[in-house]
């Protein structure tokens, strides 16, 4: 699919068909048994009236076939775009139609079940200029990215129409001749979707990410239940996006994945595509599909210039885990709303690039964890003065042990040059790892029980939305590096990457069902060795 192509490519005024048929571009069909289509997805552009030296154009997408009384349906109608005579490319004239479709895929984002606060989208305005700006430059330096993402923001936007405003028919069409086979491709375009994230502003940035993590989670969905798609016998690509950006003595890690996408480290049973499920096991997984994480990682940098070397120090600023189940109010689905993954492991790392030989030494700031026992002893001596037959003092002896225990283990590490630092929970009874625990045959479920309704009580190791934040009190160790200081007035490129794995037990609902899954990313960001006055 490049549909960013065709309406580039469109004829200007002058070359523009005397007919008053509108130019058609074929996006999916289905042929009888003759071999001739009888159903299609099309987009239409057909001129409007404009001056001599402006063609009007507006894009429409129509279904043909489907339906028997209405043989050809329009599902949406964009605004009017102008196409020069002077210009031999239209892409600079289709920014008020990127426009519109950020801001009608922004207008109907999912929300996210169980937080307080749920973000407007409905009341987000986009502005046109950062996307204009985008536009000019990416599609100039790097035109083939650029349609790569056209393309994507089109596809999210036909999923409202094709899955939502359709016939289920146009919807499976959709899944199985649209998205099953470009959305690799499109996906690719990973540089201008991260200069486009960071152009929009954090809440429009929520609001397209989550619908494309509930379009993703809707056909990966379809995909493990339907084997017309045939893409059970191929391994399971990750889904995920992050990007890096460094800004104001900040580098910012970013971070989205379907958890269905993620890779599954530990679970209990067989394959699930060779298992009858129950009803309310079907149910529960159903729920449990409708989910995605969302990482920011913030790590402060600051640097030192000294006689004969430069020294980078790091710490950790703000960690920001967040498991939203994506979906509208109306479609709660009973006791499983409050069934949700969650952090079982977080992993982080940050360095130079690989081989990188300008650094002489790293130094960590936490040594590895020693837990101390206070041990209280109390002795009282019991015995008789003379020849008296009641003692006179008696003796007891007491012991008491005290210990701190926390639902999570830091620690820090190194590999190279690059530092890691690893949270780890825990249980806080007998120190099991959560990311690691399988029950034992005897069906012990001690651990499983400890973590049970874990959203609640004053001992939680989340917070009541499921959601999981360290800042900077948690790290107070960070850690530096020393560098040559012939690299000064240099902007070096910096390693910074992250592994979460997520668990699921069940909360408040019974199952024996348990997994646990991984999701990995690596990221480069500026490291500008300048000093500031």
């Amino acid at each position: 699919m490049d549909i960013w192509s065709w309406m580039c490519n469109l004829p200007n005024s002058e070359n523009w068909p005397e007919s008053d048929l509108p130019l058609v571009y074929e996006l999916a069909s289905l042929k009888d048994g003759r071999g001739n289509i009888s159903k299609s997805i099309q987009v239409k552009a057909e001129r409007a009236l404009g001056s001599n030296t402006e063609t009007q154009v507006a894009f429409s997408v129509c279904l043909n076939g489907f339906v028997d009384s209405n043989p050809s349906k329009t599902l949406w109608v964009s605004h009017s775009c102008s196409l020069s005579n002077n210009n031999q490319n239209n892409a600079f004239f289709l920014c008020p139609l990127l426009v519109q479709l950020v801001q009608e895929i922004v207008t109907r984002a999912p929300t996210a079940h169980g937080n307080t606060y749920i973000s407007p989208y409905n009341v987000l305005k986009i502005k046109p200029e950062p996307i204009s700006h985008l536009l000019n430059e990416m599609n100039f330096y790097s035109p083939k990215s650029f349609s790569n993402f056209f393309n994507l923001v089109f596809l999210i936007r036909l999923f409202w129409l094709c899955v939502s405003d359709a016939p289920a028919e146009v919807g499976s069409l959709y899944f199985k001749t649209l998205i099953a086979p470009n959305l690799h491709t499109l996906l690719s375009c990973k540089q201008v979707v991260q200069i486009f994230l960071v152009s929009i502003g954090a809440d429009v940035e929520l609001g397209f990410m989550r619908t494309l993590g509930y379009m993703l989670a809707k056909w990966l969905i379809l995909r493990d239940v339907s084997l017309g798609l045939q893409l059970l016998i191929t391994p399971t690509p990750s889904y995920g996006f992050s990007y890096a950006t460094e800004a104001h003595g900040l580098w910012i890690l970013k971070g989205y994945a379907p958890v269905l996408s993620m890779t599954r480290t530990c679970f209990n049973g067989q394959d699930e595509r060779h298992t009858i499920l129950e009803a309310k096991e079907s149910v529960l997984r159903y729920a449990l599909a409708h989910q995605q994480l969302e990482v920011v990682v913030q790590l402060a940098y600051t640097l030192g210039f000294y006689e004969g070397r430069i020294r980078v120090n790091v710490h950790v600023d703000n960690v920001r885990i967040n498991v939203v189940k994506l979906g509208f109010n109306k479609n709660d689905i009973g006791e499983y709303v409050k069934e949700r993954h969650f952090p079982s492991r977080i992993q982080l790392w940050v360095g130079p690039e690989l081989g990188a030989n300008y650094v002489t030494s790293l130094s960590l700031g936490r040594s590895t964890d020693n837990p101390q026992r206070e041990v209280e002893t109390h002795k009282i001596v019991k015995g008789k003065f003379g020849k008296s037959k009641v003692p006179l003092v008696k003796a007891t002896a007491r012991t008491s042990t005290r210990t701190k225990t926390r639902n999570w283990r830091f620690d820090q590490d190194s590999e190279g040059n690059t530092a890691i630092i690893d949270a780890i929970l825990c249980d806080n009874t007998t120190g099991n790892e959560v990311a690691t625990w399988k029950p034992s045959s005897n069906g012990d479920g001690g651990l499983k029980n400890a973590l049970q309704r874990r959203y609640s009580g004053g001992g939680r190791a989340f917070n009541k939305s499921g959601s999981l934040v360290f800042a900077g009190d948690e790290f107070r160790e960070g850690f530096g590096w020393r560098l040559s200081k012939e690299m000064e007035g240099s902007v070096l490129k910096w390693r910074l990457g992250g592994k979460i794995w997520l668990s699921y037990w069940p909360n408040d609902v019974k199952s024996p069902y348990f997994e646990t899954r991984c999701v990995d990313w690596c990221e480069e960001v500026d490291l500008p060795l300048i000093r500031v006055n």
